[in-house]
């Protein structure tokens, strides 16, 4: 015990030190460059550990000895992270980016302490042993909730340390795909991170630190992305280029559809076990049939962008089909459909992993399948610029991000020569997709619930406003059956407000009382023992469900009835009064001190 309040007390006098002799922003900014140094760590573990595990799973000696087994590999890797999430981390690990969103909108920055490294565990063994997911999103995670660890010990206060939170999910991507100012748009498109002065110093900085970090752990170009030629674009391809925007906005939508639709029927799956069983048979059926649905799928992408045409099937009998254009083309029109559904399976299974690299992977197969089709129907395209412009838009249809969509691309070729048809792709795909689906596969559960902060600041202070804060409990409760001498003996002389919720004995609201209603005769005494409350009880203008009505629409609730004060009730328990005055000026509050300008 005396050496833990040693620890303390020394810990203590280290901040004090810094509050005295270092600056906050310039703290911030070693913060930040320590935190993109964590980042660029957790993603080289992670990359190595993918890397190390599926080279000895996914090995020719395996494949020679029986390709049973990998029908059976996804199903072990799910039963392996099901026990492990039961029996070991004994909580609920969440769906990667929006976890970290969660956390921005309704938990001021917190993440908690498993989030550090559940996802640094489970992520590699669902993509070792076949996930079809992605490995970004749980490395943006587990930076996140290290920055957000970090924040604590440090004594960060709620606004830089949700700024330190977007920094580390952008130092993540940085690491992966040596693509900082994409890890920068990201953090603005994805987690609506305001970009001011305040707030780009601190993304820059973890960012490149991200990029210096892995830089010094291993000599490779990318983890995940190589080719060797981008051809330049021609300028009379510009129709066949938006034709492509379609092609991928209507697949964007195709793989929103049939993840919400994937997490639907899991759903109505009662035991866990189940889900297991099922996604891992699913997924290990596709990966039988389409062995480059094994894992992250970045095999296929380096092998579409340079234009080498790897087997699709591990049938004897499909391989000379392969072989064929035409038969080459269905193949990759066939991967375009099952990739989504192996990934809605795995994910909604229990699988632990995200859906930024699948994006990819279906948008390399269907830019490539484009450019196969129009190449045999006599035009001249580059196969490797319309995989890398397909990549593009599923990025802007599937993720809604089509800035970060255009900058990753020109990064990771090293140049902008693509950058016109970038753009057009990305905002063809984008503006199709948006005009059907509001929200992205990250935001779309979160915005429907309340849970969401955009870059429309009102609607951002509302979403991280916490309703229970707001809830006053000085107002005195009556009964129906009590006396108007009754009430003006224990309710209203007891009050300083001019408003009494009437409930029941179990506690149920049943309306309420205006001093107005009975003003005209509370000095009548005569009617002190013959008038019940219930006679002057009447509806609220409108009522407040807590756990339901999100901030935005308890907003919109005092507008449209014009009331001052509105009742709250849950399970039609009376739980107290939220007044306009009290939300306006906590709304101030909350302005002031969580955002910047």
């Amino acid at each position: 015990m005396n050496q833990f309040s040693k620890k303390a007390s020394l810990w203590g006098r280290f901040i004090i030190w810094r509050y005295k002799n270092i600056t906050g922003k310039q703290f911030l900014y070693i913060l930040s460059a320590f935190i993109g140094f964590i980042s660029g760590v957790g993603s080289v573990i992670l990359k190595w550990f993918v890397h190390l595990s599926t080279s000895f799973l996914d090995s020719d000696a395996i494949d020679s000895y029986h390709k049973f087994y990998f029908f059976i590999f996804p199903l072990i890797g799910l039963l392996i992270v099901y026990f492990v999430k039961e029996k070991l981390i004994q909580k609920e690990i969440g769906a990667g980016i929006p976890v970290a969103l969660f956390s921005l909108a309704r938990r001021k920055g917190i993440m908690k302490r498993y989030q550090t490294y559940a996802s640094l565990i489970l992520a590699p063994i669902t993509i070792s042993f076949g996930g079809s997911v992605g490995l970004e999103a749980p490395a943006a995670v587990t930076s996140s909730a290290l920055s957000s660890r970090i924040s604590q010990w440090f004594r960060i206060d709620v606004k830089n340390r949700k700024l330190l939170l977007v920094c580390a999910a952008a130092a993540s991507l940085s690491a992966i795909f040596k693509a900082p100012i994409a890890a920068i748009v990201f953090a603005i498109e994805v987690f609506s991170l305001d970009l001011t002065l305040a707030s780009l110093m601190p993304l820059l900085i973890a960012s490149i630190s991200a990029i210096l970090t892995r830089l010094i752990f291993t000599e490779e170009e990318s983890f995940l992305i190589h080719f060797n030629l981008v051809e330049d674009f021609q300028l009379d391809q510009i129709l066949l280029y938006s034709a492509l925007g379609i092609f991928t906005a209507f697949i964007s939508l195709y793989f929103t559809q049939v993840y919400f639709k994937s997490k639907q029927l899991f759903a109505t799956i009662n035991t866990p076990l189940k889900k297991v069983f099922i996604g891992g048979i699913v997924v290990g059926i596709l990966i039988y049939i389409i062995p480059p649905l094994y894992g992250e799928g970045f095999g296929l992408i380096n092998n579409l962008i340079n234009n080498k045409k790897p087997e699709l099937t591990s049938f004897q009998s499909f391989q000379s089909i392969s072989l064929t254009d035409w038969g080459f083309i269905i193949l990759l029109f066939v991967l375009i459909l099952v990739k989504p559904i192996a990934t809605s399976s795995t994910l909604h299974a229990g699988g632990i992993g995200g859906i930024f690299g699948p994006t990819l992977f279906i948008g390399a197969s269907a830019g490539n399948f484009v450019a196969h089709f129009f190449n045999k129907i006599g035009f001249d395209v580059s196969i490797s610029n319309f995989t890398l412009l397909g990549m593009c838009g599923l990025m802007a249809g599937v993720l809604h991000a089509p800035l970060t969509a255009i900058f990753l691309i020109a990064e990771i070729t090293g140049g902008y020569d693509l950058f016109i048809p970038l753009m057009l792709v990305s905002a063809i795909s984008f503006g199709i997709t948006r005009y059907y689906v509001s929200y992205s596969v990250y935001t779309k559960e979160l915005a429907e619930k309340g849970d969401l902060i955009t870059h429309n600041k009102d609607q951002a202070v509302l979403t991280t406003l916490d309703v229970r804060s707001v809830i006053e409990n000085n107002f005195i409760p009556i009964h129906p059956e009590m006396t108007l001498g009754e009430m003006l003996k224990n309710g209203v002389a007891h009050s300083n407000r001019n408003i009494f919720p009437v409930i029941n004995d179990k506690r149920q609201f049943l309306g309420i009382i205006l001093l107005d209603d009975i003003r005209h005769i509370m000095f009548d005494q005569t009617m002190y023992d013959t008038v019940n409350v219930q006679t002057f009880m009447h509806e609220a203008p409108e009522v407040i469900f807590l756990g339901e009505d999100s901030m935005e629409k308890i907003m919109k609730k005092f507008e449209q009835s014009k009331a001052w004060n509105l009742p709250v009730v849950k399970k039609d328990l009376y739980i107290g009064f939220i007044s306009r005055s009290k939300l306006l000026t906590a709304y101030r509050e909350h302005l002031v001190t969580n955002f910047d300008n």
